[in-house]
């Protein structure tokens, strides 16, 4: 076939399929693209999506709201939050409530193993989606977004005894800096930790307390490790907001280029700040950004399953990410909100 003859044949196969095309866009696209789309919002438009958090105000159970309600309320669903501002028993009441109300999709963050398991289990019996966030409970639920706490206490301890075990020519002294002792952050990160440490003998572990996520207490209760034990090599606490206080304790002992302070958490500005003052040591990072992200995602899941509530356990973890002075910056720091 010659040469014309090719583009005689190409310019007519051209010529038969705008026709084709005029059709397909003044019908408003392709077919799969409208049936895709018709699907995806029979299943999420006009549902509720609700959000118990531990407490409002701090920067990790905030992201994960601000990233759920912007989400949400593109696919066009219902945003209800309710905060019960750290008090276990009105979280209870808040979450009694809620399960009454039956919303589509439940998001709660279990500040311990045991206390919210009946709610959540009565929630999915009556229909409606459970996702657990971060600290799950003894009852396993639809979904779990969060980090793997034993994950994250090994590679804590791991970097912990490159720095303070056999051959360092440091102590070995370790202080840990848990939360509430029954969470499951503090249970699951204790057992990773002590999992790698308890492989080095030079390790030798001084001090192992709850603070209960505050502060002040992490700053009482180092000061006084501190004072016992002035050759301390490392302090490692499971939030950074919590073990800002352990880390000025040291800084008021004089010894903040002495010891190793590492923490755990959301990775928001006050966390990079606390690397770059020289407050931490290191800073491991789980993304409340991307966390908040993933709610979205297991709550899409399971609406567009069409299955019922309990069918499924799903999990979905972010990846730990070490934060120093080199990285501690940009889009691995989310912002503040802006005060009002």
């Amino acid at each position: 076939m010659t040469k014309k003859s090719w583009m005689l044949l190409f310019a007519g196969a051209v010529l038969a399929v705008l026709p084709m095309l005029a059709v397909a866009q003044e019908e408003g696209g392709t077919k799969t693209a409208r049936e895709l789309r018709a699907a995806y919002d029979r299943a999420l438009e006009g549902k509720t999506i609700a959000y118990l958090p531990i407490a409002l105000g701090v920067p990790l159970s905030d992201e994960w709201g601000r990233v759920v309600k912007e989400e949400a309320e593109w696919r066009g669903m219902k945003y209800v939050v309710r905060d019960p501002n750290n008090n276990p028993s009105a979280m209870q009441q808040a979450l009694t409530a809620l399960v009454d109300q039956k919303p589509d999709v439940l998001i709660v963050q279990n500040p311990s193993v045991t206390l919210l398991m009946k709610d959540l289990k009565r929630a999915e019996a009556q229909g409606t989606h459970v996702i657990q966030i971060n600290m799950s409970s003894n009852y396993k639920s639809g979904a779990f977004v969060g980090a793997d706490w034993h994950e994250v206490g090994k590679m804590l301890a791991t970097d912990v005894v490159k720095q303070c075990g056999a051959g360092s020519g440091k102590s070995g002294k370790v202080q840990i800096v848990q939360g509430e002792l029954t969470a499951a952050a503090s249970v699951d990160q204790v057992g990773g930790i002590m999992e790698v440490l308890n492989k080095d003998p030079s390790i030798k572990v001084v001090s192992n307390q709850a603070a209960n996520w505050d502060a002040n207490t992490a700053l009482n209760v180092t000061a006084t490790v501190i004072q016992q034990h002035p050759d301390l090599c490392a302090s490692i606490g499971f939030w950074g907001i919590m073990e800002s206080g352990a880390a000025q304790a040291i800084r008021n002992a004089g010894k903040i280029d002495d010891v190793k302070v590492y923490a755990s958490g959301e990775g928001s500005q006050l966390d990079c700040d606390q690397v770059n003052s020289g407050n931490f040591y290191k800073f491991l990072s789980y993304k409340a950004t991307e966390q908040g992200h993933d709610l979205m995602m297991a709550a899409e899941t399971l609406l567009e399953s069409g299955e019922k509530p309990g069918t499924r356990n799903l999990e979905y973890y972010t990846q730990p990410v070490w934060l120093d002075k080199t990285n501690a910056n940009g889009a691995n720091c989310f912002a503040l909100p802006k005060k009002s």
